[in-house]
């Protein structure tokens, strides 16, 4: 069997002459070499990039409104009045809570600090919180990750006698609340340099301001609280490049000698014992999925806590739990994807350019993660939402794909729905009798879309190369390049005339497949095929394949060899 290219496949062109420049001037090898020259790196870029610095990250003055909300922040300390700190029940919302309690209360500061209950008091600011803020005698409310379109709860602050500050990072709608001071790189008249900070990020950047202020160090300030901000910024999935790219690279190894009780907990717990060095994955995967567990089943209170804590005891405690937490919430997960993935079947909505689906029942919790399957399965965004059967209100969450911008989407129809977000990632609610109209609209929206095709999600691949060129030693030295993650990928890689040695399917139920491959110059390799078993029914050995992957190294009991893992493949034309 032969076949083109598949037309998902984006294979970019090899620059020798760049890649050659690039060797010469950096002294790097050849993959690091190939996967700079692809980003668009000249030497001086590049250089800046491998290795940028924490005296490269921008002075917070330059945030909109910094000194204005330095003045309430630091006006409110210096009268002894009480600080109210709102966040958000995600991972990003708890560590901008404990960034700013940690810093203010290091600074001498009385704060009460909150985050909202997923079930409870639902996405962003709940009256019944604004009203707490008063009742516990706080003169400042002080958002994170949050407030940004809260037009409604800050003038309810205002009227009950509260200043307001807001930091968040979701993008503003039209116009802006009356807040006394609102930090939001997103801003229409924002100059600050990099625009995509997540919440932690902005809270971060916030405090190293006001520490600066206090006659504190900037290395000391960030060596305290990068490895806070390193979680936020990946688990919210933020581009991994400028500011985010310092804050998680020089975050990472602060997170792994962490002297925060609670975080060391997490880790020895969640991350296999032995880990050389912590990866931005190990946050993606094993430490945001516990501490989100609380917010998307119980209660987000329990891992700002975890945050918090200097207990030792109180911290395993905590992290034992979320870890309970996260099993059930794997459980709830599979089964409410497949509930999701049933309905768009049954009711035939497969075609549609936008896929909105909703069930009474449906975890407020899980929505996000079922949405993001749904994407994954049918490749077009996806709006899940959860129904309250006693007030008929449904509680969503939307997922989508390049060329489909949730937040403008969601902020196009306010007659119909409450929310907001990012371009890939909003939270929204909307009542049961108006969800007809709003997919009705949503598809409306999705066809004066120029750039989006629902359906197609290409696979963009860094290079062409020769199996030899892909040994242990080159892709060690692609360390370099890491933190990987959005904006900046773990490259993947077309190796193309492989011949199949050997086929083994591994796993429980059959669901893996390790291959054998050689190529035309004798060169072996294995690669592995997660979850791609029945895709691999058809390739038996003495085939060639063109093949599609990650290369990693593979450690175990204290050995490392390489391997490649599967990302997609074609016959050999």
């Amino acid at each position: 069997m032969a076949t083109t290219i598949p037309s998902l496949w984006r294979v970019n062109n090899r620059d020798e002459e760049a890649e050659s420049a690039l060797r010469e001037a950096l002294g790097v090898g050849g993959l690091v070499a190939t996967v700079l020259a692809q980003r668009g790196f000249g030497p001086a870029e590049a250089e800046k990039f491998l290795h940028a610095g924490i005296d490269q990250l921008h002075s917070p003055k330059l945030l909109p409104d910094y000194e204005k909300a330095r003045d309430e922040i630091l006006g409110a300390m210096e009268r002894k009045e009480r600080i109210y700190i709102h966040g958000d029940y995600d991972v990003d919302g708890v560590t901008s809570a404990a960034i700013l309690t940690r810093c203010l209360r290091n600074m001498g500061a009385d704060v009460h600090v909150h985050v909202p209950h997923r079930v409870k008091e639902g996405y962003g600011i709940h009256p019944m919180a604004v009203q707490e803020a008063k009742d516990v005698g706080a003169s400042l409310f002080l958002t994170c990750d949050c407030g940004i379109v809260a037009h409604d709860q800050i003038r309810q602050a205002t009227e009950l006698g509260l200043r307001v500050v807001v930091t968040d990072h979701h993008e503003p709608g039209t116009t802006l609340p009356s807040a006394q001071a609102i930090v939001n790189p997103h801003r229409a008249d924002s100059r600050y340099p990099f625009a995509d900070l997540c919440g932690a990020g902005v809270a971060l950047k916030l405090c190293a301001g006001l520490a600066e202020e206090k006659g504190i160090a900037p290395q000391n300030f960030y060596r305290a609280f990068l490895d806070l901000a390193a979680v936020g910024t990946v688990a919210d999935v933020m581009p991994l490049v400028g500011e985010n790219r310092i804050i998680v690279r020089h975050g990472l190894p602060l997170l792994q000698a962490t002297k925060k009780v609670g975080l060391q907990s997490l880790i020895r717990l969640a991350v296999k014992e032995g880990t050389s060095s912590l990866k931005a994955w190990h946050i993606g995967f094993n430490l945001a999925p516990r501490l989100n567990a609380a917010g998307r089943l119980d209660d987000a209170a329990r891992s700002l806590q975890l945050l918090l804590t200097t207990d030792g005891s109180e911290a395993q405690e905590i992290a034992e739990g979320l870890d309970t937490l996260n099993r059930e919430r794997q459980e709830e997960q599979k089964r409410m994807i497949e509930e999701a993935i049933g309905v768009v079947i049954e009711r035939g909505l497969e075609s549609d350019p936008v896929l909105v689906v909703h069930q009474s029942g449906w975890h407020h919790g899980i929505i996000g993660l079922a949405a993001g399957k749904l994407v994954e399965r049918f490749r077009r965004p996806a709006f899940v939402i959860g129904i309250d059967p006693e007030s008929g209100v449904g509680k969503g969450s939307a997922r989508s794909i390049p060329g489909f911008h949730l937040a403008n989407a969601l902020h196009s129809m306010p007659d119909l729905v409450k929310g907001g977000g990012h371009e890939l990632a909003a939270g929204f609610s909307v009542d049961l009798d108006k969800v007809g109209a709003f997919r009705d609209a949503l598809i409306r929206h999705a066809a004066t879309l120029e750039d989006f095709q629902p359906g197609h999600v290409p696979i963009d691949i860094t290079a062409e190369v020769r199996a030899e060129e892909v040994t242990l030693d080159s892709v060690q030295e692609m360390e370099i390049l890491e933190p990987f993650g959005m904006g900046n990928p773990s490259p993947l890689f077309l190796t193309r005339k492989l011949r199949v040695e050997e086929k083994r399917v591994m796993g429980k139920e059959g669901t893996h497949v390790s291959l054998i491959l050689r190529s035309l110059a004798g060169s072996q390799r294995q690669i592995t095929a997660w979850n791609m078993a029945d895709s691999l029914s058809g390739v038996h050995v003495g085939q060639f394949i063109d093949v599609v992957y990650n290369p990693v190294q593979d450690t175990y009991q204290g050995n490392t060899k390489l391997k490649w893992n599967l990302r997609d493949w074609v016959h050999s034309a």
